[in-house]
């Protein structure tokens, strides 16, 4: 199990990291009520995963990433084990959200309890009831501490 966790991890991953290559940002600001609804969403998602709430955390990822992990459970699990600091982020500071195709990425600084700075990216798609769920997530050390 630890072994296909792992494997599944790196195909989110690596689907994510190659998605920025297929469409540039978009020049089209956000809407404000999309940016509300995409801030409301990470910021539920990282207030989950800081109480512990697998179902709810779950809740949150779009359907491909629901239907690849297939329970709370495995999907906290590859998040415990390969995104630490979303898992239990000492502090977010959301940055402004930009289009990418129909998506919508949303950057946000996190802070580890070292104080050390992440950039996490999220990538939102609209549902067809118009909610925007996290179809995945790149992470990277960024320079700088907070103190």
């Amino acid at each position: 199990m630890v072994r296909s966790l792992v494997t599944v991890w790196i195909a989110v991953a690596a689907a994510f990291a190659v998605a920025p290559a297929r469409a540039a940002p978009s020049t089209e600001p956000v809407a404000a009520a999309d940016a509300r609804a995409v801030h409301g969403v990470v910021a539920a998602q990282l207030d989950a995963f800081a109480h512990d709430d697998a179902a709810r955390a779950f809740s949150y990822a779009a359907p491909a990433i629901q239907a690849m992990f297939q329970t709370p459970e495995r999907f906290v699990a590859m998040v415990r084990a390969g995104y630490p600091v979303v898992y239990r982020a000492a502090g977010a500071t959301f940055l402004v959200p930009q289009r990418l195709g129909d998506d919508i990425v949303q950057g946000v600084h996190l802070s580890d309890g070292d104080g050390a700075v992440w950039l996490a990216t999220y990538r939102l798609e609209r549902q067809r009831d118009g909610s925007w769920r996290i179809n995945g997530c790149d992470v990277q050390r960024a320079s700088g501490k907070t103190v």
